[in-house]
């Protein structure tokens, strides 16, 4: 044996595998990382370069001419505004109501909440189309309806519940037991509790709960077709029909020849509209983190 082999650290000729492994799996991380940024900055840069020159205001203040070969997006604009407001107004209170109840006021390995886990589950997983025609039967016809906007946000609101119930329920789990003990402790009752400490608290995980879910709901098309139509003409009311951006994306894409510049200009205004939503919540996000001095 050698001076050197007698004088090393027990256990020292298995580090270096360890090191060689962190770096490995360093190099990975960062590859898929920049893998993924790649592709995003491909496809935004793509974009840019066929739409950019089709950009302007009045591309946002114009309504579409030419089957959408000319003019701008503004009734587009509005119904995508409307059906996502009817979205947001049906399946925020409910799918907020539904996570409060399962994670706060059901027992958590009761049969019932993983009967309900599961089903939000599978939902979430269900084929858009699947929900086009279940909102085309229940919405446009059972209920008359016809195709209008309010159909396709109800129908929206049903596709986006189950991801936002999931969400929004595992952001109120993640919030440590030692708030509702204090609560508790505080003479708070549970609603109280919930509304006063929980919910802020969960805040920042409920924001990317309805960020995820307002990105489902914009980029959504299969549905819509079944549900709101595809007219270019300026909504009056949630009874008329019309399209959203996504589908003027596909319409002039596939099935309007020479719309393919005004098409990626509309995927421009969809990708700015979902990045202006991210901002927002993250910064909603922020100033409640603030107040609440976490």
């Amino acid at each position: 044996m050698t001076t050197r082999e007698a004088t090393a650290p027990r256990g020292a000729s298995a580090a270096p595998p360890r090191r060689r492994g962190d770096r490995l799996a360093a190099i990975l991380v960062w590859a898929v990382a920049t893998l993924v940024a790649g592709v995003l900055l491909w496809i935004v840069l793509d974009l840019l370069r066929h739409g950019l020159v089709h950009l302007g205001h009045a591309f946002l203040l114009e309504a579409p001419r030419d089957a959408g070969r000319a003019g701008g997006i503004a009734p587009v604009l509005a119904t995508t505004g409307l059906i996502l407001a009817v979205t947001l107004a049906v399946a925020v209170p409910l799918g907020l109501a539904s996570a409060i109840l399962l994670s706060e006021f059901i027992r958590r390995g009761s049969a019932f909440a993983q009967f309900v886990r599961r089903s939000l589950e599978v939902l979430a997983g269900v084929p858009s189309i699947v929900f086009g025609l279940f909102g085309n039967a229940l919405f446009v016809h059972y209920f008359g309806m016809g195709y209008s906007v309010a159909a396709g946000g109800l129908t929206l609101a049903c596709m986006v519940l189950p991801l936002f119930v999931r969400a929004s329920e595992e952001a109120l789990r993640a919030v440590p037991d030692d708030y509702r003990r204090a609560a508790a402790g505080l003479g708070l009752t549970r609603f109280a509790a919930v509304r006063s400490v929980l919910l802020p608290v969960a805040l920042p995980g409920i924001l990317v709960a309805l960020v995820l879910s307002v990105g489902r709901a914009l980029a959504e098309a299969a549905a819509l077709l079944f549900t709101s139509g595809y007219v270019m003409r300026m909504p009056e009311s949630l009874a008329d029909s019309g399209r959203t951006l996504a589908i003027h994306v596909y319409e002039l894409a596939m099935n309007v020849p020479g719309g393919e510049g005004n098409a990626y200009a509309t995927a421009i205004v969809l990708l700015g509209l979902l990045l202006l939503i991210n901002l927002g919540t993250a910064l909603i996000g922020r100033h409640v983190l603030v107040r609440t001095g976490e």
